[in-house]
């Protein structure tokens, strides 16, 4: 391992941390001296980087210290472009572009060489043609509400093409090469429910949230996932 490589792993495993984390147990984790560890960290500290802690005290990161977007390996910088050229085709507009102005700041504060790899990066996301080039309208709608935890108004047309209007509770979009897949709490029947996002024929935003917290909901549906797959 290279000592730039060691040195965004020790950052990572005291980002990482919640309880100051000793000399020996750091050194071991990487695999390194404790004379090297120690070296290291003092490496950090003269980067800028708000470590706290003293040999046989412990070291954490102190509290409201955020890593800069150049701290990257380079597979996580791969992962990041292809992550961002995924969005750019399947998402609505204003998160294609979200996903393209979030590279461009980690591009631009990365050294030369790393900006060189990331514009000329082999990893590319083929435009995807589908019958319904253009993502539905309503996406962005949907998008703030799981967001803002607030209840909608749907208006569906189901596979039969029946209408019916709904007050759900989105908390979750799944989205496939094809299609996206709006999970919610439907009022109506009590119970989660999938909608396609193509299926949608309007959506109005409620000022109301709902009842309980978006990881409460996202918990209960895997939980009801699972029992269903068993």
């Amino acid at each position: 391992m290279s000592r730039s490589a060691r040195l965004l792993q020790l950052l990572d495993q005291l980002r990482r941390a919640r309880q100051p984390q000793t000399g020996p147990a750091l050194a071991q984790q990487l695999g390194v001296s404790l004379r090297t560890l120690y070296r290291d960290i003092a490496t950090l500290r003269e980067q800028g980087v708000a470590i706290a802690g003293d040999p046989g005290v412990g070291y954490a990161m102190r509290p409201g210290f955020l890593l800069p977007p150049l701290m990257f390996t380079p597979d996580e910088l791969e992962a990041l472009l292809l992550g961002a050229r995924w969005a750019s085709q399947q998402a609505d507009p204003e998160l294609a572009q979200a996903a393209q102005s979030a590279l461009d700041r980690v591009r631009s504060a990365l050294p030369l060489d790393l900006r060189i790899e990331v514009d000329t990066s082999g990893l590319l996301v083929p435009p995807m043609h589908r019958a319904d080039a253009a993502p539905e309208p309503w996406q962005t709608a949907l998008r703030l509400a799981i967001r803002q935890q607030r209840k909608i108004q749907l208006h569906y047309s189901d596979e039969k093409g029946q209408l019916s209007e709904r007050c759900v509770w989105p908390f979750a979009m799944a989205f496939f090469d094809h299609t996206r897949v709006v999970t919610a709490w439907c009022e109506l029947r009590q119970d989660f429910r999938h909608f396609r996002a193509d299926r949608v024929r309007s959506v109005t935003p409620l000022e109301e949230r709902y009842p309980e917290p978006r990881s409460s909901l996202i918990e209960r549906w895997s939980q009801q996932m699972c029992y269903r797959l068993k």
